[in-house]
């Protein structure tokens, strides 16, 4: 009877590039029983290469365990379950020789791929997590644990499966403080983000994409009508502490206006900057899906993918944060106006919901609209407001629009 593997692999990059790791399990499917831990250091490469690498050891470590086995390999990145799935093409040359190595271990049709949530890959994303802090403190830069393999006694598959799913409830409450009733309970002092986008340009007037590296265009007339009312409903409410503004022309002009009307000094935050779109930057969606058709396909199915030459959702996700938990950590108890952009706004309104970072596809929000999120000194956050564009009714350029 031929043997059933089962490879748990996951791989991170704090930085994306950044420091990277991976971890991968294997198991007997029938048993459960745990046959090998490893986990490596990679020094500074993406998330998709840690990945890649960890599925490819995954897979060595099966083989030399049973090279006459049927292996599942179990990843959370859509992305390389579907691209070695062979249903999403891969375009990036080192992807592509990834992809061939691990491909090359096993004989075709031994080796299925599986995407599975996070949340259950919790054993291997520990590994990662515990070989980074390892190496990135002067220690080990690989760890290798083998067990025994032994059958035990009883159905272990049903075993296996609670452990499985304790280190699952555990991973995701260590990252999720526990639920309050805001406004019900006492959470202390907030810090408090009045997010409020831009005033619209003829990029945002004709849908075309536009990040950093691409025209670094101005406010059209309309726009500096809107972010005119912005300014004056800013002052009107009162009580913000700090104005941030992204580094892009739009955003700066926009911030300029509340600074005048609020009496604040603007500060640069590059980490509230619109997601880089590479080779899009410029296009409407239509042009682009003409000349990417396949790409696209892929963006929007994942995360994890990127314009060519751009940033995928991930990549932004990492730094927006980063700008968000520097915010907090410098302000606490503050009410804190940032000018933004679309992505970083739609992003940090998931963060604050617990949604899914694909959430993002399902968010509309108008040219200087304002969006208010509170973030509680235990974790917990609330969204006080959602693309509020009272302000903007009575906006309309010389010409009637």
């Amino acid at each position: 009877m031929t043997r059933s593997l089962i490879v748990e692999s996951d791989g991170g990059s704090r930085g994306n590039p950044g420091p990277a790791a991976f971890g991968t399990v294997v198991r007997d499917a029938f048993t459960g029983a745990l046959l090998a831990e490893v986990a490596e250091y990679l020094g500074v490469v993406t998330n998709n290469v840690a990945e890649y690498r960890g599925a490819i050891r995954g897979l060595e470590q099966a083989f030399a365990l049973d090279p006459e086995a049927t292996v599942e390999v179990r990843l959370d990145s859509k992305l390389i379950v579907e691209q070695m799935s062979g249903r999403w093409k891969i375009k990036h040359p080192d992807m592509r020789e990834l992809a061939l190595a691990a491909r090359d271990i096993y004989p075709p049709g031994k080796v299925t791929y599986v995407w599975v949530p996070r949340a259950q890959n919790a054993v291997a994303d520990a590994l990662v997590n515990e070989i980074l802090d390892l190496a990135l403190a002067g220690g080990p830069t690989e760890i290798v644990r083998l067990g025994g393999g032994l059958q035990p006694d009883f159905d272990a598959s049903e075993v296996a499966g609670d452990a499985q799913e304790a280190h699952a409830r555990e991973a995701v409450e260590k990252a999720r403080p526990a639920n309050r009733m805001v406004g019900w309970t006492d959470l202390g002092s907030p810090t408090i983000t009045v997010l409020a986008r831009h005033g619209a340009t003829a990029f945002s007037l004709e849908k075309r994409f536009s990040g950093p590296g691409g025209q670094d265009i101005p406010l059209a007339p309309i726009g500096l009508l809107q972010a005119q009312a912005l300014a004056d409903e800013l002052a009107e409410r009162g009580g913000i502490d700090l104005l941030i503004a992204s580094p892009l022309l739009r955003a700066q002009q926009t911030a300029q206006l509340v600074a005048k009307a609020t009496g604040l000094d603007i500060e640069t935050d590059a980490d509230f900057a619109e997601c880089a779109f590479g080779q899009w930057d410029g296009l409407t969606f239509a042009e682009v899906q003409a000349g990417w058709p396949d790409l696209v396909e892929d963006w929007l199915r994942s995360t994890e993918v990127a314009p060519p030459g751009g940033e995928s959702l991930d990549e932004v996700k990492f730094r927006v944060d980063r700008g968000r938990r520097r915010l907090i950590e410098n302000h606490p108890g503050q009410r804190v106006a940032v000018i933004a952009h679309v992505t970083p706004i739609k992003i940090l309104v998931g963060i604050a919901v617990d949604a899914a970072l694909d959430s993002v596809f399902r968010m509309e929000l108008s040219p200087c609209s304002i969006t208010t999120l509170a973030w509680f000194p235990d974790g917990n956050a609330s969204m006080f407001g959602f693309s509020e564009s009272a302000h903007l009714r009575k906006v309309r350029t010389p010409d009637g629009t």
